[in-house]
């Protein structure tokens, strides 16, 4: 019988960078690389104006304003310099997540399908949210499938649209990587909060996980769950070796 795989070890977590982008108006960047923290991993700091992602093995967009939002939601940041190399590196197997804003970047890229829009109900959203997690990736696989979770969300911008073609290929493909439980807090389609590319390496998610890392400060500590996965995604890969 052929032994499991053990768990990987706090220096073999430590040694996987997570870079962390700051873009103008990034509200989550720091609670994002604590999130990396806690997990175990080694965050990097990454600024928008650099076509330097530094050699890490994985990279966050997190949520804010950047750019203050001007145009739409994300669609500036997506032209940022450092986008250019984020997106170099999603094509070559570099897993990314957006959180938030971040997931409207990554729309707005290209990188993932359908586009994130004004709440339906035109009033910003901030309460603690229910969602299912429908997708394994390499962002969701400490969660059991269909497991439900309870993270933060706040948006204005939070609606996520798509062609009904595109809505029914993500379903079909099994993209959909979580969906709203309990009440759908910004109207998205078919109760989507997020959604992984075909790899299951690139994930945008609406709600805030890195809010919920602690007990002390979040309703859960599910999210940290996020964070956990991909590292030992990433080590089990064999990233952040030491050399």
């Amino acid at each position: 019988m052929t032994a499991p795989n053990p768990r990987p070890t706090g220096d073999d977590l430590a040694n996987v960078r997570v870079g962390v982008v700051t873009f103008p108006g990034s509200l989550d960047d720091a609670d994002a690389a604590r999130a990396v923290r806690l997990a175990g991993g080694s965050p990097v700091m990454l600024w928008h104006g650099t076509h330097d992602l530094g050699g890490v093995d994985a990279v966050i967009l997190p949520g804010g304003f950047s750019y203050g939002d001007y145009l739409r939601a994300g669609a500036i940041a997506s032209f940022s310099p450092i986008m250019s190399e984020v997106i170099d590196a999603a094509k070559r197997g570099v897993p990314v997540l957006g959180i938030c804003n971040g997931f409207q970047v990554l729309c707005e890229s290209g990188l993932l399908p359908g586009a994130l829009t004004r709440n339906a109900h035109l009033h910003f959203r901030n309460r603690d949210q229910r969602l299912r997690i429908e997708a394994r990736t390499a962002w969701t696989n400490d969660f059991a499938e269909g497991a439900e979770i309870v993270v933060p969300v706040k948006n204005g911008e939070g609606r996520y649209v798509a062609a009904a073609a595109d809505l029914d290929a993500v379903e079909a493909e099994g993209r959909v990587l979580a969906r709203y439980v309990g009440g759908n807090p910004n109207g998205s389609s078919r109760d989507i909060a997020g959604v992984t590319d075909p790899t299951g390496r690139i994930v945008g998610l609406m709600p805030h996980p890195e809010h919920a890392v602690e007990e002390l400060t979040g309703p859960s500590t599910d999210g940290l769950r996020f964070f956990t996965s991909i590292l030992a995604s990433l080590v089990g890969a064999g990233a952040g070796a030491a050399t």
